[in-house]
């Protein structure tokens, strides 16, 4: 039975698995991203990353996530905002002739929450939001079990929207977006402590670490609320690097939610951490090459 390759592209890894059509991680792979991240140095770190994790050439099919919107064809990265030279890359018809696979592209935050739909967290959820949290604040979205990506494929970027007009300014144009506040720089903004270091802190009691992911925690819950008005989601799932401190922000942020989201439009609501860590964005790639190229129909 033909396999199946998942490939996760972040600002500083790039995480590849190999998997088998029920999902099982057969084998897996990380490797540098290339600095500076420029498209064609990427390609060719995927393609040698691709060939050294599937040798034999067992999965003939490639799903592909990235911090970014695709087109409505799932080919071409229209924007990465924070790769230089991201613009318009037809990556998908860069990588095919070398790895003479098919390859599909996908936002990483739409990945993330495939993967949880799948064998996470999420599964059996019809109406969930995602917040990837880490270099960037990414995520996706499930309406009625389908992956919501709106009118040109560049919906759900929930890390972009407002939650300060006089914040700082954001690579996608906007001021105070959610990303400048709950990313790691929003977190550096906060505290010069890195975050394993902040969060080995509050596991101890620092007061003043516990304050840092309070604050941390508003800003979260801040910009979830307006989220939650427009999707009304069953779950809200939280994965990236920052998720692994969640016990000491959620609540700020759940507490935020309560405060500024009427019930009817929080009944029902969870929130919490992603199930499957920094391996739901490959899985969920891999699941997204499994239902566009391999068995088309079954998502």
């Amino acid at each position: 039975m033909n396999q199946l390759i998942g490939v996760d592209l972040g600002g500083t890894a790039i995480k590849l698995g190999r998997f088998s059509q029920q999902g099982e991680l057969l084998a897996e792979l990380e490797v540098p991203t290339p600095q500076p991240p420029l498209p064609g140095a990427v390609v060719m770190a995927i393609v040698e990353a691709v060939q050294q994790l599937d040798p034999q050439r067992l999965a003939p099919v490639v799903g592909v996530g990235l911090p970014g919107p695709m087109d409505a064809t799932a080919r071409v990265a229209r924007v990465c905002i924070n790769l230089p030279g991201w613009e318009q890359v037809p990556l998908a018809d860069w990588l095919e002739p070398q790895l003479q696979r098919q390859v599909t592209l996908a936002n990483d935050g739409n990945c993330a929450l495939m993967g949880e739909a799948w064998l996470g967290a999420a599964r059996g959820c019809a109406d969930v939001l995602l917040l990837t949290l880490g270099t960037g604040v990414g995520g996706g979205v499930l309406l009625g079990g389908q992956l919501f990506s709106g009118h040109g494929g560049a919906a759900a970027e929930p890390g972009l929207i407002c939650v300060d007009p006089q914040g700082p300014p954001c690579n996608s144009g906007n001021r105070g977006s959610l990303e400048q506040f709950c990313s790691i720089q929003g977190l550096v903004r906060l505290s010069p402590l890195p975050p394993r270091e902040l969060s080995d802190r509050a596991a101890a009691g620092d007061p003043e670490a516990l304050a840092v992911w309070h604050a941390y925690g508003r800003w979260l819950g801040i910009g979830l609320s307006s989220l939650i008005y427009v999707l009304t989601p069953e779950l809200v799932l939280i994965g990236g690097g920052l998720s692994a401190a969640s016990d000491h922000f959620l609540p700020a942020a759940l507490a935020e939610v309560q405060q500024r989201v009427q019930a009817e439009s929080r009944a029902g609501l969870q929130l919490r951490r992603c199930a499957l860590g920094n391996g739901a964005g490959r899985l969920g790639a891999a699941r997204l090459a499994l239902e566009r190229l391999l068995l088309p129909g079954l998502g």
